[in-house]
């Protein structure tokens, strides 16, 4: 628990769409925790969901008070985010996603943390889980947590000491955070928390990563569902300059420069043979690397089926995500040519 003899009010909001499967879990994990219950609000924020998300929400909101539901008609995640924001009464605001499950202690961690450090946001480390039990949604779950399928994306990799970042999932924001520096950019449809806390951060804002905040995430458990979320999230790290000054760090355009890479110089190499070993050296050292780490992966106790899974599960991630770019930027470009 928070050590203050007066706590803040909290506000906890849930954009949702078609989340019959998770959402309630997801309102329960905060109802249920050791904050004072009456500090707490949780605002799931709708975007006209088509199964039972609704109906779920609804039936727990008539039976505990502290749940609102809220009309998101333009079903856009930032827009979201921002109903919720306006529609919210706490000091401390928080952001999960439907597919999270926070440990009972993550709220009052949080808060401590964010009193104790004067942070404008804190965060902790996702857990990630396979929403399906199958060999490749275990790997997938593997490939997310992974430094060489997330690079430097601490918060999915962990932190050993509280440390500031660029970035944190979700995240546990001052109220006034919003007042100081605007809302969410509504017309970012993937990767606006990147955005806003880049802009927190260019305002000379803090960011921290706590080691003893933690929480579960279900990632997507098929080789499909990753190849379109990377793509997407690949193609607004480019697309999203169109609405905002450099809404990412240098470490988001790395798999556009590796693909950018592969495909220029496999097509030069065609043409100018001394290019070609070279070339090849390189894919060979990025296959290595690959295996090596899908290896270190599969040698975990209960892992060993694994190996194969984790190996197409980075070549997914890396190669989606950097097409994505590719085409953000082949836009951009044709878009003001």
């Amino acid at each position: 628990m928070v050590r203050s003899l007066k706590l803040p009010r909290v506000s906890v909001i849930i954009p949702a769409r078609n989340e019959e499967k998770f959402i309630e879990r997801c309102v329960k994990s905060f109802l249920a925790c050791d904050y004072p219950g009456e500090l707490i609000e949780v605002i799931v924020v709708d975007g006209m969901s088509e199964d039972g998300t609704r109906d779920i929400v609804n039936e727990i909101s008539l039976r505990d008070n502290r749940v609102m539901l809220i009309d998101n008609e333009k079903k856009i995640t930032p827009v979201a985010m921002n109903l919720g924001v306006k529609a919210s009464k706490g000091e401390y605001i928080f952001f999960s996603g439907a597919h999270s499950e926070m440990p009972s202690d993550y709220i009052s961690k949080c808060v401590q943390h964010a009193i104790e450090s004067g942070a404008d946001n804190v965060g902790g480390v996702v857990k990630t889980e396979p929403r399906v039990n199958s060999p490749v949604g275990r790997a997938i779950a593997e490939v997310l947590s992974h430094p060489i399928g997330v690079g430097g994306a601490k918060f999915r990799t962990g932190v050993t000491k509280p440390t500031e970042v660029d970035t944190a999932p979700f995240g546990c924001y001052k109220r006034e955070v919003f007042d100081r520096i605007g809302y969410f950019n509504e017309q970012l449809v993937r990767n606006q928390d990147i955005e806003l806390n880049l802009r927190l951060k260019r305002a000379g804002g803090r960011i921290i990563l706590y080691p003893d905040i933690q929480f579960n995430y279900y990632a997507r458990s098929t080789y499909g569902d990753l190849w379109r979320n990377s793509f997407g999230n690949g193609y607004w790290v480019i697309a999203g300059s169109r609405f905002s000054n450099m809404p990412f760090s240098l470490r988001h355009i790395v798999p556009f420069l590796f693909v950018s890479f592969l495909l220029v110089f496999g097509l030069i190499s065609i043409w100018v043979p001394f290019v070609r070993i070279p070339y090849l050296v390189v894919i060979t050292l990025y296959i290595s690397l690959l295996l090596i780490a899908s290896l270190g992966i599969s040698l975990r106790p209960g892992k060993s089926a694994l190996l194969l899974p984790a190996f197409v599960g980075f070549i997914v991630l890396h190669i989606a995500y950097g097409l994505g770019s590719l085409k953000g930027l082949l836009q951009r470009i044709f878009a003001n040519g």
